[in-house]
């Protein structure tokens, strides 16, 4: 009897008293967020990382994706200031169109861009409205992760070497359309378009363009230009493949 008695007075113990019930609690909750700060701690010793390098490593990673060039999506976007003007237009570049023309489109563009292919929709659609009120300069801006954007703007150059810049320009893109990109096919292009082509293939298989490129892309970054298609109206810059209506719309603006 006196066993049983206990047993129940100890129940009444763990069951009836708020104060028990209590202290009990606020013991378990301590011991569990005690047990998983040490966690946290432990992995955070072992992992070598201080506070300050971990802070600062999560900063530099979310500038180097914001500063990344990127294909611009065809997305009807305001006019964006450019940190400085484009360069001036010379006898270096490639224009199409009247020379001496009231409004100037200096286009930074990838061979490889899927937006830079759509885009050059539009501006064949501007030459067929505009032969001679506007000229299109082209200028190169190739995108590090499109594997045959590099090579494939030093095959326009290459091939403007020899008089066919824009007859190459053209050709490339419409490879970008078919899915055929590559040196194999812009040295059959050469073939095609009746070049040099041991000039052509010596001329892009010894990189003898690459500085050109650079330049124009050291040139592009100046006047803020972050991604493709990027296109200055008049040194105002156009980001993005907007549809032909937009540049229409900015162009006749600029020849009232």
């Amino acid at each position: 009897m006196e066993h049983s008695e206990q047993t129940s007075d100890s129940g009444n113990f763990w069951q009836g008293n708020p104060k028990t019930m209590f202290a009990l609690g606020l013991v378990t909750g301590v011991a569990v967020m005690s047990v998983i700060a040490l966690v946290f701690v432990l992995d955070f010793l072992f992992s070598g990382k201080t506070a300050g390098a971990m802070a600062v490593n999560n900063q530099q990673q979310a500038q180097q994706v914001a500063q990344q060039p990127t294909d611009q999506q065809p997305t009807d976007q305001q006019p964006t200031q450019p940190s400085q003007p484009p360069k001036a237009v010379d006898d270096k570049d490639h224009i199409w169109g009247n020379k001496n023309a009231k409004v100037t489109l200096i286009e930074y563009s990838d061979f490889e861009c899927p937006y830079c292919a759509r885009h050059y929709d539009t501006i064949k659609q501007i030459q067929q409205a505009y032969p001679n009120d506007v000229r299109i300069v082209f200028r190169h801006f190739p995108l590090s992760f499109h594997a045959n954007a590099q090579k494939a703007a030093e095959a326009s150059e290459c091939a403007g070497a020899q008089g066919k810049f824009w007859e190459m320009h053209d050709k490339i893109f419409e490879a970008n359309k078919a899915a055929k990109m590559g040196v194999d096919q812009w040295k059959q292009d050469a073939k095609d378009l009746k070049l040099d082509t041991a000039k052509f293939n010596k001329c892009l298989d010894g990189g003898e363009m690459a500085s050109v490129i650079s330049a124009d892309q050291t040139e592009a970054s100046n006047a803020g230009v972050s991604g493709t298609p990027a296109t200055f109206v008049n040194g105002e810059l156009i980001e993005g493949a907007l549809p032909f209506a937009s540049f229409q719309a900015k162009i006749d603006a600029a020849l009232k």
